[in-house]
């Protein structure tokens, strides 16, 4: 699902230059689309509309450096995607931090009825930004690995992972 989003060129060039006006346009032709790609990535909406903030901060911090060259729409969904991974990894680390505490995380039985959906919010965030950064964005795993910081093959290998984990949900919930 490729979004391609445009806003008049005057627009930028106003939103370049300071103008609070273009960019309050700006951030209410982008606000949804961001939303809802950094909602697929994040779990919890209260952390989706974190990033959302720091996300058009950044764009209004940034956006003398956009060159024009593609989708305004393509460039800050990088720095969407972006932020909502750097939002994984800074949890991850806390999580690993306080995991002395934890066997298991509540909630993993898997109900009769489940669907793609519920199976996709069961993943990690890291599987789920993958899945979602490749399956629906188009990202390829350079892309993902890069934006990651991690390997080609880290991505490649969560994939498949997050893959057969779903396969293993949908399959679970058919025969329950």
């Amino acid at each position: 699902m490729t979004v391609a989003l445009a806003v008049p060129d005057v627009i930028v060039a106003r939103a370049q230059a300071g103008d609070e006006a273009a960019l309050e346009t700006l951030y209410r032709a982008f606000e949804t689309p961001v939303y809802h790609l950094i909602r697929r990535i994040l779990r919890r909406p209260e952390d989706a509309e974190d990033v959302l903030q720091e996300t058009f901060l950044e764009v209004v911090r940034s956006i003398k450096q956009y060159r024009g060259e593609g989708y305004l729409w393509g460039w800050i969904r990088k720095i969407a995607t972006t932020k909502a991974l750097m939002r994984i990894r800074r949890d991850s680390v806390r999580e690993t931090e306080t995991m002395d505490d934890e066997h298991g995380k509540p909630g993993m039985h898997v109900g009769a009825n489940i669907d793609l959906e519920r199976a996709f919010e069961r993943l990690s965030e890291t599987s789920r930004a993958v899945v979602w950064l490749h399956d629906v964005e188009g990202f390829t795993h350079e892309e993902i690995a890069e934006q990651m910081g991690k390997t080609v093959s880290f991505s490649k290998s969560q994939l498949a992972r997050a893959h057969a984990r779903l396969r293993r949900m949908l399959d679970q919930g058919a025969h329950t």
